[in-house]
């Protein structure tokens, strides 16, 4: 376990920097964990604003499942409640949570906004639900990211599934690290194809193909 744990931890910094390069998480926060066993690998507080995601693999914390840090430097984040909530309730369907701030997304937080899949590459998703209100670093937060989850496990088996948290930012969790990455990227592209075709006064147009895909897709499905 030891090389998975530091393997993890390696991953944990490399994937940090991606999505800061990407723009698909900001200086103002974001946290990435993976669970190992009953070990938690998580980013430590600050990566953003005091690190700008530049993570070494020694700067990545390993706590057990309360919280304990057991290696590494540093403080858990605020946000830690969400990560260590979906870890226990969701541990038989996912190993990784992404707490991100896409630039496009942060749109769909900013209005209270859920967002619809448009394209292929996201319809397995479904719907990314808006959960109530808490703030960041309350365990009521937690609760409803998880309550938002509830029914998708499958979806996390089999790639990842998120909730957007109003004025906030993206929870999402998937099967490992990989496909919780590519998912964020997802997600990020499905909000910006929304919004580029609303500014181009081709919102309902949007919606009208949404319709066709699916019947394009239940159309080959039935053959």
């Amino acid at each position: 376990m030891d090389q998975q744990i530091a393997e993890t931890r390696a991953k944990i910094a490399e994937i940090g920097a991606l999505l800061f390069d990407r723009q698909l998480t900001d200086a103002a926060g974001g946290n990435i964990s993976v669970r190992v066993g009953d070990r938690v690998c998580i980013s430590p507080r600050y990566s953003g604003s005091k690190r700008q995601w530049q993570l070494r693999p020694e700067d990545v914390l390993v706590a057990d499942l309360n919280r304990n840090v057991l290696e590494g430097k540093g403080e858990i984040s605020r946000e830690s409640n969400v990560h260590f909530k979906l870890h226990t309730e969701f541990r038989e369907a996912g190993t990784a949570v992404i707490h991100a701030h896409p630039k496009n997304l942060l749109v769909f937080a900013a209005l209270n906004r859920p967002m619809p899949p448009v394209l292929e590459a996201t319809r397995k998703f479904g719907e990314v639900k808006v959960v109530d209100f808490a703030p960041a670093h309350s365990p009521i937060l937690a609760e409803n990211v998880a309550e938002a989850l509830r029914g998708q496990e499958s979806r996390i088996r089999q790639h990842a599934a998120g909730v957007i948290a109003p004025w906030h930012g993206l929870f999402l969790m998937g099967k490992d690290l990989d496909a919780a990455f590519d998912a964020v990227q997802r997600f990020d592209d499905n909000a910006y194809i929304i919004l580029t075709a609303e500014r181009a006064g081709l919102g309902a147009e949007l919606l009208r193909q949404r319709e066709a895909m699916e019947e394009a897709v239940a159309a080959f499905e039935k053959d």
